[in-house]
């Protein structure tokens, strides 16, 4: 290759892997796969060693990107390095030789400095670009296992790894209701909670510091050993990375070890550091532009299985992107049986020239994330839909930033408008279990769902839906019971479960009482006699009017009808609490929860609000002296604190 192709060459890998880089380090995404960065930068390697250039802002010379401006940047007291790496065996012990060698786990994670001044954590700083990071102090006091006090009084910097397990990564993400809010991986998700502007954020991800290295401890014999160190950190109350002291002769029963611990480990980690143990030994060495001379890293060999392609599935989300995900023949992967993988985008579709029933290589990134890393046959027999699966809509393939993906062009298309359909399945709507958000967004997606009807007519996709992954024959038929027991309802639920702007349940009661329970009546009522109900107002009453002025509401409406047996709501007692507005607030005593006051004033005639307002009749606070928020605007407001024996008194309860 002529040495001007080359060079060419050199800038369009470098211009790829420092975009890749900066999604990754930066912003916390990912746009290529691990595998895919880790072949182009040992082709843009292997061209600087052919042409004996290396450009400016090469990946191979540079380290990271500049931290983001979120919080206050300092610079390191000395620059922070990648290491070499090698997914060769054989490399790892020439490097290794004959000198005594700490071999452990690279964590995935974030990497921080810690400085301790008279024993107590007086800094931490993310990497950052190396040269300079992101001051985190405030979030690493919160850190699980971070010791704020040691014995040491002098002055002692260190590095290690900020990480979150997967049990961990797997709660939170559960806890996470919109779907594509969740984070990917663990990695991703520890970055954002490490760098929070709130602490409090940061203290419930249980975030685990694990040290790597010693940078400086002033006056203190380390017997010119890394693993003394490690020792001595120990001592010092720090949990330190594990790892397996070795020679070239001992590698492999430590290599064996930790290939056979991975696939049982909490934690991510990307593959194994090596260091030398002799201190002197290794800063004699000195370090390249890039790595430091004493230390190597081995990432794992991928496990690749070739496969064949089935299909491509075109899964819309709630923005409008249509994500293709590949589906392929099972095969084992990393001890796990895998059948797809996310393609991401149009651009790689186009990229690997994808057709059904090519023979692609899938791996595991990082022996986690299914990717496709090859197509062997590439017969682009693969057509880029141009219907949206969920609505039938047009699908429109877009560019934007070099990148090509399709979207869906329906405003309307059900698969955006997921948080209704939460809504609709909801406690205080049609309380139908076993239809969380996640499963929504399947069924939609698939096409299963278009209206809130289509719910309770699921039973005729049961083979393919028993056939989904973590949906079996006993998920669907207890999907069945809720449905069928969903279908004897009130008609304030159904109100309320059409998602009109600003109608809560509370509201829907006062306006079924009204038009006592007739639909009809409620569907052909102007806007100035909804307006003209005590406590409903003008806005309530156009979302109302506009929403049954719409003639494809009325037809979704009427199919969910078909559906439901309507019971009209018992109203038990007087209406003593007609016209009153409650706020509860703090813990209750003579009931289960707040949920079961808020039920009693609403059949009552009452209506309870979430804040306190100049329309506001009572606030129900046992520690009516307290100086909460909604006490202090209660008592500016002249509203009136009681406790829940006054309120049981009012009503005759008590």
């Amino acid at each position: 290759m002529e040495t001007g192709a080359s060079i060419q060459e050199m800038k369009e890998l470098a211009r790829k892997l420092n975009e890749a880089a900066k999604a990754y380090y930066q912003e916390d995404r990912e746009i290529m796969s691990n595998l895919e960065y880790d072949a182009l930068y040992d082709r843009l390697q292997e061209l600087e060693k052919e042409t004996g250039t290396v450009l400016a802002g090469s990946p191979t010379v540079s380290v990271g990107y500049e931290a983001v401006d979120s919080l206050p940047k300092e610079t390191h007291e000395s620059p922070m390095l990648s290491l070499d790496k090698t997914k060769d065996r054989e490399v790892l012990r020439s490097f290794i030789g004959n000198h005594r060698t700490l071999l452990s786990w690279k964590l995935d994670g974030l990497t921080i400095v810690l400085t301790y001044e008279h024993g107590e954590l007086q800094k931490a700083v993310t990497r950052g670009n190396g040269t300079t990071g992101e001051v985190i102090t405030n979030n690493a006091k919160v850190f699980c296992n971070i010791p704020l006090k040691i014995p040491y009084q002098g002055r002692l910097v260190l590095r290690g790894e900020a990480i979150i397990t997967y049990s961990d990564f797997e709660k939170i993400n559960a806890s996470i209701e919109d779907v594509d809010a969740r984070y990917k991986n663990p990695r991703n998700l520890c970055s954002g909670s490490v760098r929070q502007l709130n602490n409090q954020i940061t203290a419930r991800r249980n975030v685990h510091f694990y040290a790597f290295s010693l940078v400086s401890a002033e006056n203190v014999d380390m017997h010119n050993s890394r693993e003394y160190q490690f020792q001595w950190l120990v001592s010092q109350g720090f949990e330190v990375v594990e790892y397996r002291m070795v020679t070239s002769e001992t590698l492999d029963e430590a290599m064996d070890y930790f290939a056979e611990a991975i696939s049982g480990n909490d934690f991510p980690s990307d593959g194994l550091v090596a260091l030398y143990d002799d201190i002197a030994f290794g800063e004699s060495l000195g370090r390249t532009a890039k790595f430091p001379r004493n230390a190597f890293a081995f990432k794992w060999a991928d496990e690749i299985r070739e496969t064949h392609l089935l299909e491509i599935e075109w899964s819309p989300s709630r923005t409008g992107l249509i994500n293709p995900v590949a589906v392929f023949e099972p095969v084992e992967l990393e001890g796990t049986t895998v059948s797809r993988a996310s393609v991401h985008n149009v651009s790689i579709v186009k990229e690997l020239e994808l057709g059904i029933g090519d023979v692609i290589q899938v791996y595991k990134a990082n022996m986690i994330i299914p990717q496709i890393a090859e197509n062997l046959t590439r017969s682009r027999k693969l057509i880029i839909p141009d219907q949206c699966p969920a609505c039938g809509q047009e699908a429109k393939v877009i560019r934007e930033n070099e990148v090509e993906a399709l979207y869906c062009m329906n405003p309307d298309c059900a698969a955006k408008k997921i948080k209704a359909f939460t809504l609709f399945v909801s406690r205080d709507a049609m309380n139908i279990d076993g239809l969380s958000e996640a499963t929504l967004e399947k069924f939609i997606a698939r096409g299963y769902i278009h209206d809130f009807g289509d719910i309770f007519e699921i039973e005729k996709y049961r083979n393919e839906i028993t056939s989904m992954e973590g949906f079996g024959e006993k998920s669907f038929d207890n999907l069945l019971a809720s449905l069928e027991k969903a279908r004897e309802t009130t008609l304030p639920r159904v109100i309320y479960s059409l998602g009109i702007a600003n109608i809560g349940l509370a509201n829907a009661k006062v306006i079924c009482r009204y038009f006592d329970d007739d639909l009809e009546k409620i569907r052909h009522a102007q806007t100035d006699e909804i307006g003209a109900i005590d406590g409903i107002g003008p806005v309530i009453a156009q979302n109302m009017t506009g929403y049954f002025a719409k003639e494809e509401n009325n037809r979704k409406l009427d199919h969910l009808l078909s559906h439901l047996i309507i019971q009209k709501e018992e109203i038990s007692g007087e209406q003593i609490l007609a016209g009153m507005n409650f706020v509860i607030t703090g813990s209750v005593e003579h009931f289960a929860n707040r949920g079961e006051v808020k039920t009693l004033i609403e059949s009552m005639g009452g209506k309870v609000t979430g804040s306190v307002t100049g329309k506001t009749n009572y606030l129900i606070n046992n520690d009516t002296t307290s100086n909460s928020s909604k006490n202090k605007k209660a008592k500016e407001l002249g509203v009136p604190i009681i406790s829940e024996m006054e309120f049981l008194k009012m009503t005759g309860k008590a």
